[in-house]
């Protein structure tokens, strides 16, 4: 059997829960206090049986207080652990280096991922992403402009968007 931890924030758009495995990288996370649903997004290799409820991850927990508290470079060090194929893991890394305040389209995003012609299979990656915030699928919208779909709603990719606008590199 095996455990991982999760703790549950208040943030300015709801709570945000984070599940992290036993080296405190974080496997699942989002805007919701549903432990249970984060932990069937994560990957069944990974997929912990057990979760224990801590009221903070340390330094995972400060990430996200302080990035709600508008540093948000705060997340940027944090470890992630997502596993599928290749070209998952890859689009999910470049993901991370999409700087705050500068979104991309989904176009851009599967450019950069080294697959141009693949902008379905980059929108799948921002979709099968376990690790919202963390990994910032919510910096890719559309190429007319709009802000596509988002697992935790739209006006939560709306804040984080305006929220990191702010924010000038």
């Amino acid at each position: 059997m095996s455990l991982a931890e999760y703790a549950t924030t208040t943030t300015p758009i709801g709570p945000f829960t984070t599940v992290v495995d036993a080296e405190g990288a974080v496997l699942a996370s989002g805007w919701t206090a549903d432990a249970e649903g984060l932990r069937l997004l994560i990957h069944p290799i990974l997929r912990p049986t057990a979760l224990r409820q801590r009221d903070s991850l340390g330094s995972v927990t400060r990430a996200i207080e302080t990035y709600h508290a508008g540093d948000v470079l705060a997340i940027d060090d944090i470890t992630v652990r997502q596993l599928s194929g290749p070209f998952l893991v890859h689009a999910w890394e470049v993901l991370r280096k999409i700087p705050a305040g500068s979104p991309v389209t989904y176009t851009t995003y599967a450019e950069r991922s080294g697959r141009p012609e693949a902008v379905r299979a980059a929108a799948n990656a921002c979709a099968r992403n376990a690790a919202a915030l963390f990994v910032p699928c919510h910096r890719v919208f559309r190429t007319d402009g709009s802000l596509g779909g988002f697992r935790w709603g739209l006006p939560v990719k709306r804040w984080l968007l305006d929220h990191e606008g702010s924010y000038a590199p």
